[in-house]
């Protein structure tokens, strides 16, 4: 397969499974998709990875408008080392993010929905943390 035919079977593969496992999905059409969990908002995007993979990102906004500081960066960096797979980050507006990646040309339906449960539940348990800790807002709040 040619790396353009990898993506669009991939793009496929996860829109079949979004739309059975996740009905509320929203399907941007480009190979990205969108849903709620809780408070949280997740995103789901495939991406080019090599010649013969893909890669299937997963990504929550937890947190916007928090004051980031020493000590929050030093308790998410904390809790990227105790939690099983993915890590907090920051986007470039300092919005707190949760995010995980999947090799995407062999992906089946319960490693993905497995993962964007995950990244889900972890999001909507950890806002309210966060807010607690450094302010701003949630997203199911922004």
């Amino acid at each position: 397969m040619t790396p353009d035919a990898i993506i669009e079977s991939t793009r496929a593969n996860v829109a079949a499974i979004l739309k059975e496992r996740f009905p509320q999905t929203v399907d941007f059409s480009d190979g990205s998709y969108a849903l709620s969990y809780g408070s949280s908002s997740v995103g789901v995007v495939v991406r080019r990875y090599t010649e013969t993979d893909t890669m299937v990102e997963i990504m929550a906004q937890v947190v916007s408008s928090a004051i980031i500081t020493p000590d929050l960066l030093k308790w998410l960096l904390r809790k990227n080392a105790e939690l099983h797979f993915g890590a907090f980050g920051l986007l470039f507006d300092d919005t707190i993010i949760y995010t995980y990646s999947l090799p995407g040309s062999k992906l089946d339906a319960s490693e993905l929905e497995a993962a964007v449960t995950s990244v889900a539940v972890i999001a909507d348990h950890y806002d309210d943390e966060i807010v607690k800790m450094a302010g701003g807002k949630r997203m199911a709040d922004a």
